[in-house]
């Protein structure tokens, strides 16, 4: 058996799975727009491994969305991730997050790009750039959105632009190649599969020294003046 239990906490999307063999045999998630995590994510992994009558002692190794994404949430998810592993001794596995959201996209035959957008601030996201296969051809970074953004891309082939920062470039985009899959959010779902590879070829993470990939440093809203 290969048991791997994924977390996904990196946007307002709480989301846990457990696979077998890289196939998701059970799921729960809850995209709570006040970033619920904390108070979620141990109760949905206790309840999702209830459901299909699993323990903690039959999981192999956890598998963890790594960033960008939510500093609040990566921490969490990263937190939870490292202290199951300590506690079980048990490898660590880390995905990309946007490599998991351009999973998302049924991949084909036709040639075509995908660019997986995670919402920062203003008009900036945390992006990457993927081919139909899902190979990386870029780093992932953190752009400000125009409106020539990913004409590089547009020119050659179609481009499928996935998740929750995909809207404000929809409104400055017109170009004829561009396809638009807004609101998507990154899931455990696609970590099954990402993870067992990773499982299969022993390529874990130092559980010690493992940080969440936050891509930008954190910035503290200013808090709300209290009324009077």
């Amino acid at each position: 058996m290969s048991y791997l239990l994924c977390i996904e906490t990196s946007t307002t999307n709480c989301s846990v799975a457990l696979s077998l063999k890289g196939k998701i045999i059970a799921l729960k998630e809850d995209n709570n727009k006040n970033y619920s995590h904390a108070e979620s994510l141990h109760l949905f992994i206790e309840a999702l491994l209830a459901s299909v009558k699993v323990t903690l002692q039959q999981i192999n190794a956890i598998v963890v969305s790594k960033g960008p994404g939510s500093y609040t949430g990566l921490r969490i998810g990263v937190s939870a991730a490292k202290g199951l592993c300590y506690a079980l001794d048990i490898p660590l596995i880390t995905i990309n997050t946007l490599e998991s959201l351009a999973h998302q996209t049924t991949s084909s035959t036709t040639p075509s790009f995908i660019v997986p957008m995670l919402d920062a601030r203003r008009m900036e996201v945390y992006t990457a750039t993927f081919d139909n296969n899902y190979n990386c051809l870029d780093t992932t970074n953190a752009k400000i959105l125009e409106e020539t953004s990913f004409i590089n891309l547009l020119d050659k082939q179609k481009t499928v632009f996935i998740g929750n920062g995909v809207t404000k470039f929809k409104e400055i985009c017109t170009h004829k190649n561009a396809i638009f899959i807004e609101e998507a959010l990154p899931s455990a779902k696609q970590l099954g599969k990402l993870g067992y590879q990773k499982f299969q070829n022993n390529d874990f993470d130092d559980v010690a020294y493992f940080e969440p990939y936050y891509l930008k440093d954190f910035v503290a809203g200013k808090p709300k003046q209290k009324k009077q």
